[in-house]
């Protein structure tokens, strides 16, 4: 969106005209006002010179974590309180204004100018038989060069680690990689030849979620990572439901109970955070609250936080 705004327009148009679409809307958030500057400044220029052939309009979203949830999208976008719906009825039945929506985010539809320009065989070419393409990977944390890299799928975790961010500070070891964003779950050193893919992923319990790569070397305090989680879902929750909205809160006591002050049970207490996470993952309206507890499982077992 900030480099190759055009890229964007055009694979939206093409989505458009694929499935007889009239009107798009991009969606950003009020943290990204260079992106919105840009695509705003495309999309006029487009327009002016009679190229655009659908009507798009750029919406700007408050920064709400949930709006990455598309039902609660397109609440934000009607002007409501963005908090997912329930489905059915599906978006591509009722979406957008009561209208069948095609919903996609901006690295899907920029996908799809390879794909038309180059052939379908040509995309499935590069990375794996069941995750083609590329995948884009935001890096970040205790590395040299932290940055957004393009990778084909299939690359390993270390290779995009040392080869493309140069790996760790000098004198530092690895302690964990959080793969996926908060709502992901961390892998370990011995993990990180897990290759960058929807299968490699899956094999070891982790998810390429948002894409995000946060590395953690020897000097990062776990316990407080693990707090500040817990305490970003807490924020973010819509609230609309009780598993969510309850269960966020109680994962963030126990937590600081567990990890902060010496008056707790253990055992009743990592028991009780596995009921909590049950009931979030199988009761939540929207993936926010059925991930919300990933990150703190994988933290408390992969790492052993508490016997660290």
């Amino acid at each position: 969106m900030e480099n190759d705004p055009f890229a964007v327009i055009e694979g939206m148009a093409v989505a458009a005209f694929a499935t007889g679409c009239e009107k798009g809307f991009l969606y950003v958030r009020t943290e990204y006002p260079l992106a919105r500057k840009r695509i705003e400044g495309a999309i006029a220029q487009t327009r002016a010179r009679g190229m655009l052939g659908i009507d798009i309009e750029v919406r700007r979203g408050a920064g709400a974590y949930i709006c990455g949830e598309e039902t609660a999208l397109f609440n934000s976008i009607e002007g409501k309180r963005g908090e997912p719906r329930n489905k059915p009825p599906f978006p591509v039945e009722v979406g957008l204004f009561g209208k069948p929506t095609v919903e996609n985010n901006v690295e899907t539809l920029v996908d799809v100018l390879d794909i038309i320009a180059d052939g379908a065989a040509a995309f499935a070419s590069t990375g794996t038989k069941d995750s083609t393409g590329t995948r884009l990977f935001c890096l970040s944390g205790q590395v040299l060069r932290p940055g957004l890299y393009e990778v084909a799928m299939g690359t390993t975790l270390r290779e995009l680690l040392v080869d493309h961010a140069g790996g760790l500070k000098p004198g530092r070891t690895m302690q964990a990689v959080l793969l996926g964003g908060a709502a992901g779950s961390f892998v370990t050193a011995a993990q990180l030849d897990v290759p960058l893919t929807f299968e490699g992923t899956r094999a070891i319990g982790a998810t390429l979620g948002s894409g995000a790569v946060i590395v953690f070397d020897d000097t990062a305090d776990m316990k407080g990572i693990l707090l500040r989680i817990a305490r970003f879902f807490r924020d973010e929750s819509c609230g609309q439901c009780v598993p969510c909205r309850v269960g966020t809160k109680r994962q963030e006591e126990i937590l600081e109970r567990l990890l902060v002050a010496t008056n707790g049970d253990g055992a009743a207490d990592v028991m009780l955070l596995s009921d909590i996470a049950r009931a979030m993952r199988d009761a939540s309206i929207c993936g926010l609250g059925q991930t919300a507890a990933n990150a703190i499982g994988s933290g408390l077992t992969q790492l052993r936080v508490l016997n660290g």
